[in-house]
């Protein structure tokens, strides 16, 4: 069965749709580095990349303190949203990665001011370490713009 805009291979009423690609980047190091976006857009879903608490200057934020380093996180990932055409309300999904997991309640305090009203759904795993020794959580989030 062969659906209305569906690119289907071989088939004689083939449709190629194309969605325009928007890469967002936020100017950190590691980018060209690691040959990633912060963000990309596609349509109307929006893809955040694995973001931490780096100020402007490319410091990090909150050293020792798992709760400022998660609002500031959240504000980079608001950001790179923006840029994006979206907005932290757009968010469906989170996924949280902090060094210790005994932190949960100071991370869920900052999450939870923040999508409280929004419930993405989520998930929050211990890993050994992120990229910087001072990073104490790294989240992802994936948006869907409401047309």
């Amino acid at each position: 069965m062969c659906h209305p805009g569906v690119a289907t291979e071989g088939h004689p009423y083939k449709q190629e749709i194309t969605m325009q690609r928007t890469n967002i980047s936020s100017g950190t190091k590691w980018e060209p580095i690691v040959g990633y976006s912060r963000a990309v857009r596609i349509g109307n879903q929006v893809r955040v990349s694995g973001t931490t608490a780096t100020g402007e200057g490319g410091e990090i934020v909150g050293i020792g303190d798992a709760y400022l380093q998660t609002v500031q996180t959240l504000r980079n990932i608001g950001t790179a949203l923006e840029a994006a055409g979206a907005s932290l309300k757009d968010v469906v999904r989170t996924r949280m990665y902090v060094t210790n997991i005994d932190d949960w309640e100071k991370v869920a305090k900052a999450h939870g001011e923040t999508f409280r009203d929004i419930k993405p759904a989520t998930s929050m795993v211990e890993v050994s370490r992120l990229i910087d020794p001072d990073m104490l959580i790294e989240i992802e989030a994936d948006a869907v713009i409401d047309d």
